[in-house]
């Protein structure tokens, strides 16, 4: 596996995860009969810190603490199914996967076997259109062991197999949204950090959902990166990829479907919900930048317009962002070797 990738934008807060998901893992010690105490003191959280309502811990604190207790309690569910998931269980669960084609059949594989693990929640991948999404349906009471279980075993469980997507095919996986079936809790400000895009609570069912594009890119792991990986495999949940397999596509799709506010890379990148260093930064890594990709799309308008329509030239140069028929020309001909009129009268002929 490569170096853990490095976080998408600027590091979050260094304590941002909150602290209920910390008293929902003490309870499930107690649900267990143990003491979460020496788990705890490990991951440097006193007890009156515990109680802070509003207080918040780091990732690596989490990663401490969730780590420790999956293990002593044997459970990597954390008391949140009505069976255990002994240690190991989410490892058996990708590695099952692992020999997939795509990303596509992968995730299926791993929602259909999760439910001979746990069938208190049933898991499912849906693509509607270009939209693709993973959805939990409940089917027990997911709150057993106090408040706040339920919220935790939803997130843990979304987090969970959207680190692991992006694992799969070693690319960031950009959130068209996420929604959740309850009230937004006192920390919901956290859930920008751990789910980016559109959020909405009160929702029939949780969900995640993505560009259904990604379900074709091809699985870049082996036997040997898996086994690397499930050394350390909690940061997939907490950490960011800095590189998008489908942002260039993306990219040109946010351009022709939003022209008047995709005028610039501020605007791309607000449509996108990623920051403008960050688009001009994974761009350059993918080989390509923003005006040349504007160039294209304008281009392919420019082209069909010429083709379909009878608009005269300087229509056409406005309809595609030009303010006058010179520059348009200018840089018509650049793209195809042709002016505009030469285009069309070769199309006509």
């Amino acid at each position: 596996m490569p170096a853990r990738p490095a976080p998408e934008t600027a590091s979050p807060p260094a304590a941002a995860t909150p602290m209920a998901f910390a008293r929902v893992i003490a309870a499930a010690y107690q649900q267990h009969g143990q003491n979460p105490a020496a788990a705890l003191k490990l991951a440097q959280i006193t007890p009156a810190r515990l109680q802070q309502s509003d207080a918040r811990i780091t990732a690596r604190q989490m990663e401490v603490l969730s780590g420790i207790a999956m293990q002593e309690l044997d459970d990597e569910a954390l008391g949140a199914f009505s069976r255990k998931l002994p240690w190991g269980s989410y490892g058996m669960l990708a590695r099952a996967s692992l020999s997939a084609p795509n990303l596509g059949v992968a995730l299926k594989r791993w929602c259909r076997h999760h439910a001979l693990l746990a069938d208190d929640i049933h898991l499912k991948l849906v693509t509607t259109g270009d939209s693709a999404a993973i959805q939990i349906e409940e089917r027990a009471d997911l709150g057993r062991h106090g408040p706040g279980a339920r919220e935790f075993c939803l997130v843990h469980v979304l987090r969970n197999i959207h680190g692991l997507a992006c694992w799969y095919i070693d690319s960031r996986i950009a959130l068209q949204g996420a929604r959740f079936p309850f009230p937004a809790p006192a920390h919901a400000d956290a859930y920008a950090l751990m789910f980016p895009g559109p959020l909405r609570f009160d929702a029939a069912q949780a969900e995640i959902r993505f560009d259904a594009r990604y379900l074709a890119l091809p699985l870049r792991r082996d036997e040997k990166a898996l086994q690397h990986m499930l050394q350390r495999a909690l940061p997939l949940m907490v950490l960011q990829y800095r590189r998008d397999r489908l942002l260039v596509q993306q990219v040109r799709q946010t351009l022709t479907a939003h022209p008047d506010q995709a005028h610039n890379a501020d605007g791309v990148a607000a449509l996108l919900n990623i920051s403008a260093r960050t688009l001009h930064r994974q761009l350059k890594e993918e080989g390509a930048s923003l005006q040349e990709l504007k160039d294209e799309v304008r281009c392919d308008r420019a082209k069909d317009l010429l083709y379909r329509s009878t608009r005269p030239v300087k229509q056409v140069a406005a309809a595609v962002g030009f303010t006058n028929e010179k520059s348009f020309t200018r840089a018509f001909r650049a793209w195809t070797g042709m002016s505009p009129g030469e285009f069309r009268k070769g199309l006509q002929g």
